[in-house]
Order: structure tokens, then C-alpha cells, then sequence
């Protein structure tokens, strides 16, 4: 199994001044925006990579998933978690936007995203 990229997910209640600052100041691009989360990226390294969640609260907590890890098989992963006996906190499944995740918790509580893009047939 491979992880292929590890991105902070960022909570915030300053949707668009947060986009400013890491876009201004550090010279991020807008790599995805769905809205609700938007994914930066350094022009000149595109897996150097952080989000931004839209949230009502500031920091995350809770569910929130603080840390994404892309992994080559989220299936093997996902197996593995439940087998032995981690907390899914939200459950696998393919999202409209292309990628397969769940979400659970490492022992300090903090919440993960784990996924693989899903590969479109042909």
C-alpha cells in the first residue's frame, strides 16, 4: 500500500480571508474549489498541498477530519481499520466528486480522511 499525499485540512469561519492569505502571502493557487472546501497548491511543488474547510466553529473538532492521507487502495485500508477494531467515523463511500474515503480516528482522537480517486472505467 502506498501513500501517495498527506494534507492538513484547515477549519475556518474566515472562509475567503483565509484563502487570501495563503494565496497572497505564500503564493498558493486554487487547485480545487467545491465551496465548502478548497484545496491549495504551490505552483511549483502541486503535492505541497493544504485545505481550507468553510466552518461555523474555529478550529475543527469533533468529526471534523483534520489530517486527508491519499493512499493507493482505501479499500485495503478500510479493511484493515475495522479488523482491527479503530473507530469509522464516517462510513466508505464514493463521492460525486470522484473520490472514495472514509473517515476514523487515530488513538489521540483526531480525525482522518482517508481516500483514493476513484479511476473512471475505459
Amino acid at each position: 500500500m502506498n501513500v501517495s499525499r498527506v494534507v492538513p485540512n484547515i477549519c475556518t469561519n474566515r472562509f475567503k480571508e483565509s484563502i487570501e492569505f495563503y494565496t497572497s502571502l505564500f503564493g498558493f493557487h486554487v487547485a480545487m474549489d467545491m465551496d465548502w472546501i478548497v484545496t491549495l497548491a504551490s505552483p511549483e511543488n502541486p503535492k505541497a498541498q493544504i485545505s481550507l474547510v468553510r466552518s461555523e466553529r474555529e478550529p475543527c473538532r469533533g468529526d471534523d477530519p483534520l489530517l486527508s492521507l491519499e493512499v493507493s487502495d482505501v479499500d485495503h485500508v478500510h479493511s484493515e481499520a475495522v479488523a482491527r477494531g479503530y473507530g469509522i467515523v464516517y462510513p466508505l463511500t464514493d463521492e460525486p466528486w470522484g473520490v472514495r474515503r472514509f473517515f476514523l480516528k487515530d488513538p489521540s482522537g483526531l480525525v482522518i480522511n482517508v481516500l483514493s480517486h476513484i479511476q473512471e472505467a475505459g
